[in-house]
């Protein structure tokens, strides 16, 4: 049986020291912000790292597409997995593919350490959730 108890304290303490993933990038075709995979590495590589923890990404044969698989590596020798993501190619050209591994490595990041993007300027004036979510007044408990 692995054990996984030192990368998960690991994990867990780095995750709380995650930066936001700033949308840093504009797609010209859906006139949208994203969060590019420099951005998405970015905000999770110190805190990993800080806490024993590298990040790699490798790519799994895939048909038509790009299979990537995110994996923390900490320095006891523990690993953990953050699960395979298919993204398929939309062209057969080395352009496509690579189009795809990126956008796979990207999306990958960001479903296995529980990050999202976040706007730069659009939120920087409003509260995070958190915060709103403690500025709800506690529900009173009915008298008995």
């Amino acid at each position: 049986m692995t054990t996984t108890s030192e990368i998960a304290k690991a994990f867990v303490q780095a995750q709380k020291e995650f930066a936001p993933a700033l949308k840093n990038s504009t797609n010209p075709h859906f006139r949208s912000q994203y969060v590019d995979l420099a951005g998405c590495i970015e905000a999770v590589l110190d805190a990993l790292h800080n806490h024993g923890l590298a990040l790699i990404q490798k790519t799994h044969d895939a048909e038509s597409g790009i299979r990537v698989e995110t994996i923390f590596l900490h320095e006891s020798g523990e690993e953990m997995s953050g699960g395979v993501i298919h993204v398929p190619a939309d062209k057969q050209t080395p352009q496509g593919y690579g189009s795809a591994l990126t956008y796979a490595r990207r999306y990958s990041i960001m479903a296995a350490t529980g990050i999202a993007p976040e706007d730069d300027d659009g939120n920087a004036g409003t509260k995070s959730m958190t915060e709103k979510l403690k500025a709800v007044a506690p529900v009173k408990k009915p008298l008995a």
